[in-house]
């Protein structure tokens, strides 16, 4: 679409009162704004490219909302059996939810599970008004955070990363930035309880159960995969923040503003294993043949697919691993 045509197509829906968000220029790329792996232990970049250029996080922007929920729960300002009440601003918002109604009561354990399995925005709003008071109050606490863990090129604007509505500014980062959080989350076991579910039940004991079901498709399919988080909205396209732990070396890998959920997820497959080629050689920086930009080993996939007809709706990932052979029964 050209440039003409999308103004003409904002003007259009403006007169109709349809325009819902800031109409985002999309700078989602093939294969990504900006990437990068780095050793969780020391920081050490195994490889970068475009690590330093923004992007829209979208929902991985939940992983900054459960840092700063975690840090008032060390200061005894929250507890995890803490009780939530569900106001009408949190059962009233759009996107990813686990359809929170006014009048519920959970605790903040539970809408921290729904944070980061469902990738709830009702959980992040109602998280975020119970542990500071208001939406902007705490998004005043996650970019102090972000300050804090030297994000000097991310801004947050909400607790939950949606697209912004009219009159808002959407959350941005980097590659570098988001490693920066991934690394302090990683080393939270509290953190990774959230991050590497796969499938758990929201009232559980009530009439109307709730299974939510994690985005994360490499958990359970990249060996050693324990989170973190995913997210997307049509400018900002597809990213990702991952972790994996093997032998007692853990990475973290992001990539940020992919076309495409199959395209995101089969280039942090590789990065992955590009990064703990690159930790068991030793590579000594980024640029050496091993951790060259652009330069990734090939991961079985199930079949070859265009960049052009790569979809970012919800569907089985391109990539499938085979599980080592079990272990031989000694005689």
């Amino acid at each position: 679409m050209t440039t003409f045509a999308r103004r003409l197509l904002a003007g259009f829906l403006f007169l109709l009162g349809l325009e819902p968000a800031a109409a985002l220029e999309r700078i989602a790329r093939t294969p990504y704004v900006g990437a990068i792996v780095v050793d969780a232990a020391t920081g050490r970049v195994l490889f970068e490219d475009r690590a330093d250029e923004r992007g829209y996080p979208a929902s991985v922007t939940k992983l900054m909302t459960l840092a700063v929920v975690l840090d008032r729960v060390d200061a005894g300002q929250l507890a995890f059996d803490s009780p939530v009440t569900v106001s009408a601003a949190v059962a009233g918002i759009g996107g990813s939810q686990v359809y929170l109604k006014q009048g519920e009561v959970f605790t903040v354990d539970d809408l921290l599970y729904a944070l980061m399995i469902s990738s709830a925005n009702d959980a992040a709003l109602a998280l975020a008004i119970h542990a500071a008071g208001s939406r902007e109050a705490f998004v005043g606490l996650m970019n102090a955070k972000a300050r804090a863990l030297g994000m000097t090129s991310t801004v947050f604007h909400s607790p939950h990363g949606l697209p912004p509505a009219r009159d808002q500014s959407p959350d941005v980062s980097t590659a570098r930035d988001l490693a920066l959080l991934s690394r302090a989350l990683a080393s939270r076991p509290d953190a990774l309880r959230y991050t590497s579910v796969r499938v758990r039940t929201l009232r559980e004991a009530t009439a109307q159960p709730f299974e939510m079901r994690n985005h994360n498709n490499l958990l359970g399919r990249l060996p050693g995969c324990d989170g973190l988080k995913t997210g997307y909205f049509a400018a900002g396209g597809s990213s990702i923040a991952l972790t994996v732990q093997r032998a007692g070396r853990r990475i973290v890998v992001i990539v940020l503003s992919a076309e495409g959920s199959k395209n995101r997820d089969l280039r942090a497959a590789e990065l992955a294993e590009q990064g703990f080629a690159a930790l068991a050689a030793g590579d000594p920086a980024p640029g050496s043949p091993a951790a060259r930009p652009g330069e990734i080993p090939t991961v079985k996939t199930d079949k070859a697919v265009p960049a052009s007809q790569q979809s970012s709706t919800p569907a089985e990932p391109l990539i499938k691993f085979t599980p080592p052979a079990p272990p031989k029964k000694k005689p």
